[in-house]
């Protein structure tokens, strides 16, 4: 490869970030990283019980296994909220439906 080759040669990880961008879905693979990483930011106790389904507009829907877990997640709803956002480093979720 001559110097004027390489000049122009990106590593991937810069070109994946640069499609990305280009083709407006960064915001959609955020809130993917929601439904994908909710066991590791909630805890194996919870993921246990509730599963991440999808995501859509902001808006997290949660299945839970059974009432008493629902009716326990909305009380935490903000807490949990908050603790995805932080470790996804941004706002992402804005809310959560539990189902």
């Amino acid at each position: 490869m001559n110097r004027r080759q390489r000049s122009h040669t990106k590593d991937i990880g810069t070109a994946l970030s640069e499609l990305v961008d280009q083709l407006g879905i960064k915001s959609r693979i955020q809130e993917y990283d929601a439904v994908v990483q909710w066991e590791s930011i909630v805890g194996v106790q919870i993921a246990k019980v509730a599963t991440a389904t999808r995501i859509q507009k902001g808006v997290l829907v949660v299945r839970v296994t059974n009432g008493p877990w629902r009716q326990e997640l909305s009380i935490r709803k903000s807490e949990i909220v908050q603790k995805l956002n932080a470790a996804l480093g941004r706002e992402v979720v804005k809310d959560i439906r539990f189902v």
